[in-house]
């Protein structure tokens, strides 16, 4: 389902900016020094890694992408056989898939690299729980930390199944007749592994002087952030109606199929159920519930779902289910996709555009539209908060370390060659006091030089020339 979006360069928002980011790393730019997000930066070396494999970048990190999702399929299958048959297996890897692109997930967005490392590990897990001893308890449980926190610095949400899989080897550890005093021991090396990368990367900044940035970015700002609760209501109602069919392959199904779980090692599915259950109280517990944050229960979900799948009548519907509602929803997400964030040509029309209003050396500073426009210019920056949610809507006003106001003055003082934004504000909530300063200077010291429709927006990119008369500014919204 991949290959008719392949090369499309505005996916989701996130993905641009990721791709942003691991290109400027390798222009020596710091992630939260010279470009800030809370995102671990083990997310930034990914793509700065699949930023030296060559190519455009669009293409490449797609390709990675797919590679990944594949991946995944098959270690889901793998752990899938401990309690299903192989076609139950094979259709929850192909489900994985469907799922993932119905949450918007079908391109790189940050779980879709993440996930192999966690069913890694979790497949790992499952064969510590099926083992009938604890040989090598010490040493697998040092690989699965390990592995568990290579994914942390992809995303740190993993700290939730991460954590449960350290009290699940305790929990084996204690099966086993270990004393208290070796379970101490374990589970300070097991968590000193997990925690190692991060370290890493904390030790690294720091040597640099930039301790206090990297702690503000990747522990702090999270606090600060506000989300409208009844928006993220409203999205978890969808998700949870969106895996409907795997709650009937969860909780349903073994009620209805007779001996559906004949045969199958107890402690696998005790394992399977726990892994899901932590992964699923990891997404419920921060209460933002983006659709893109359900690609991490995936894993679990699929495996758990895996025994009602590929059954004969009369149970068959379950899996007609399951492939049919998710390529459904994996199709209609792709087409609103291209249909709401625009065309490639309308995307490549409005770099064309900055690039001549920027001139040779300009910078540019988007306040409204697409990471991908700095990537696809290569643009230099006027401020270290280029995703433009950050300076243009309230969510992040308190997370961002500064002063959203004072930054967005400072930001325009810098006076870029180039400005982008819209007429209509698309940040919600929007940060009104930042966008009446962008009006009054883009009235005061630039000229609108052309607007361009990508997907529902109609992007205006101002110029900035000081002392030039009677220049045309677009009616903008300013106020609710």
């Amino acid at each position: 389902m991949r290959l008719p979006i392949l090369g499309y360069p505005v996916i989701h928002i996130d993905e641009q900016f990721y791709l942003l980011v691991g290109d400027r790393m390798l222009q020596g730019q710091l992630p939260f020094v010279d470009i800030w997000d809370r995102k671990p930066l083990g997310l930034f070396a990914v793509f700065a890694g699949i930023r030296m494999l060559g190519g455009d970048g669009i293409v490449t990190y797609q390709l990675v992408a797919m590679g990944c999702t594949a991946l995944t399929s098959l270690l889901i299958y793998r752990a899938a056989r401990e309690i299903a048959s192989p076609l139950g297996a094979f259709w929850a890897g192909v489900a994985y898939q469907l799922a993932l692109a119905a949450v918007f997930c079908f391109g790189g967005q940050a779980p879709v690299y993440y996930n192999p490392l966690v069913a890694l590990a979790g497949l790992y897990m499952l064969r510590i729980y099926t083992a009938p001893d604890a040989g090598a308890l010490l040493r697998r449980g040092a690989v699965i930390m390990l592995i568990t926190g290579i994914a942390m610095q992809i995303k740190y949400t993993v700290v939730f199944e991460g954590g449960a899989f350290g009290l699940a080897l305790l929990a084996r550890g204690h099966a086993h007749g270990w004393h208290r005093g070796r379970m101490a021991l374990a589970g300070l090396l097991w968590a000193g592994l997990a925690l190692l990368p991060t370290a890493a990367a904390l030790g690294w900044y720091a040597a640099m002087g930039h301790a206090d940035a990297f702690v503000q970015a990747n522990f702090l700002s999270i606090f600060g952030r506000h989300e409208a609760l009844g928006g993220s209501l409203w999205r978890l109602t969808k998700e949870v109606a969106l895996l409907t069919p795997v709650w009937c392959a969860v909780f349903l199904a073994p009620r209805r199929i007779p001996g559906l779980f004949t045969g199958v090692n107890p402690q696998a599915l005790l394992f399977l159920r726990y892994w899901a259950g932590a992964a699923v109280v990891g997404f419920l517990i921060f209460g933002t519930w983006y659709d893109h944050y359900v690609a991490p229960l995936l894993v679990p979900l699929m495996i758990c779902a895996a025994p009602a799948l590929g059954q004969a009548a009369p149970w068959r519907w379950y899996t007609r289910l399951m492939i049919g509602l998710g390529a459904i929803a994996a199709g209609m997400v792709m087409q609103f996709n291209v249909r709401h964030h625009g065309t490639a040509q309308q995307v490549y029309k409005a770099a064309a555009l900055i690039d001549q209003a920027r001139g040779e050396n300009g910078c540019v500073y988007i306040n409204e539209g697409d990471p991908i426009l700095y990537y696809l210019t290569n643009a230099c920056f006027v401020t270290p908060y280029i995703f433009p949610n950050h300076l243009n809507g309230m969510v992040d006003e308190e997370a961002l370390g500064v002063d959203a106001a004072g930054e967005f003055a400072r930001t325009l003082a810098r006076h870029p060659s180039v400005v982008i934004t819209s007429a209509v504000p698309s940040a919600l909530p929007v940060n009104w006091k930042t966008r009446a300063m962008l009006f009054q200077h883009m009235k005061r010291d630039y000229q609108l030089v052309g607007s361009v429709n990508v997907g529902w927006r109609n992007l205006l990119v101002y110029r900035y020339q000081q002392a030039a008369p009677n220049k045309p500014v677009l009616p903008m919204v300013t106020r609710p």
